[in-house]
């Protein structure tokens, strides 16, 4: 199947039309903007989740205080449906090679960074919560740490919009 792919890949890419592969880049940026993005946001909010859960069983009038990692992972997944809606709608009959690679980089950005983001906000939400859970004076501390590993993703966010202008100009 892979190399049926592949092979499919490289007819286009030899291809003299060679608008004919340009939207197939794009989408792929599409897809992988939303794709790898909603990964890391599904990551971080099961893994916080798993420590809010337990956390809740010994103090339940703390499990609204900690939603923020499960907060913060949802956005993550928004980074990337922003994207991917951008990109998505700049796909047209005009679409250049160009544009198709710069798509394809956009997306690949705040995939990849929102899928490092999410993961990292699911391992520090889960200790984190449990963490304060037991020491109250830990939270602040947890919150900054949350704070650093959301900047990941919008990290990608800002380069992917910034890629995604050069290839829509």
């Amino acid at each position: 199947m892979i190399t049926t792919v592949l092979s499919s890949l490289m007819v286009m890419l030899q291809s003299d039309d060679v608008t004919m592969a340009a939207p197939f880049f794009g989408f792929m940026g599409v897809t992988s903007a939303l794709v790898f993005a909603c990964m890391g946001a599904a990551y971080g909010t099961a893994k916080s989740g798993v420590g809010i859960a337990a956390m809740g069983v010994l103090h339940p009038d703390l499990v609204m205080r900690s939603m923020i990692p499960v907060i913060m992972a949802g956005v993550v997944g928004i980074y990337g449906l922003i994207i991917a809606v951008i990109v998505g709608s700049s796909i047209g009959e005009d679409y250049t090679s160009f544009q198709g690679f710069a798509h394809l980089g956009a997306g690949l950005s705040v995939g990849l960074s929102g899928l490092a983001a999410g993961m990292a906000i699911g391992i520090v939400g889960d200790s984190g919560v449990r963490a304060t859970a037991q020491q109250p004076k830990l939270f602040v501390g947890v919150i900054l740490i949350l704070i650093f590993s959301e900047a990941l993703g919008l990290y990608g966010l800002i380069v992917a919009l910034i890629v995604q202008g050069k290839g829509s100009s």
